[in-house]
């Protein structure tokens, strides 16, 4: 069973920094894409960011690119999702999600896949992150 739990999420003022963290069990990165997501109330779950392990490849969206950092310990089975500069928009619960490649793909790809198709995912159960003005 695929379980992924979230942490470090919390309220920080605009401007500051938050690391969060997704440590997974039940299986190992080698083949997985994660991919960190949010929710703001009333607003459509959006994609963030992604690393795919089947080619090192990550990706951000547009409105965090060069603020967010993701990466893997892989021995850890644990993605951390830097966050820096941070904006009152920013404000939602995060999620992690795995996904289980059929063969390489990019976290672009991963995280499209992702987003289009969220029941073939294992998500876990999100952290709030606060950012005040």
């Amino acid at each position: 069973e695929v379980q992924l739990v979230e942490s470090g999420g919390g309220l920080v003022q605009a401007g500051g920094s938050l690391r969060l963290s997704c440590a997974a069990s039940g299986f190992t990165f080698d083949d997985y894409a994660i991919g960190w997501f949010r929710q703001a109330p009333g607003k459509e779950r959006e994609g963030v960011s992604c690393i795919s392990s089947t080619d090192s490849s990550t990706y951000y969206t547009d409105s965090v690119k060069g603020r967010f950092t993701i990466s893997s310990d892989n021995a850890k089975n644990t993605v951390y999702l830097q966050m820096s500069s941070l904006k009152p928009e920013d404000t939602a619960v995060y999620y992690c999600a795995a996904y289980e490649s059929i063969g390489a793909i990019t976290a672009a790809q991963a995280m499209g896949v992702m987003s289009l198709i969220k029941t073939i995912v294992s998500w876990g159960q999100g952290t709030q992150v606060t950012v005040s003005s």
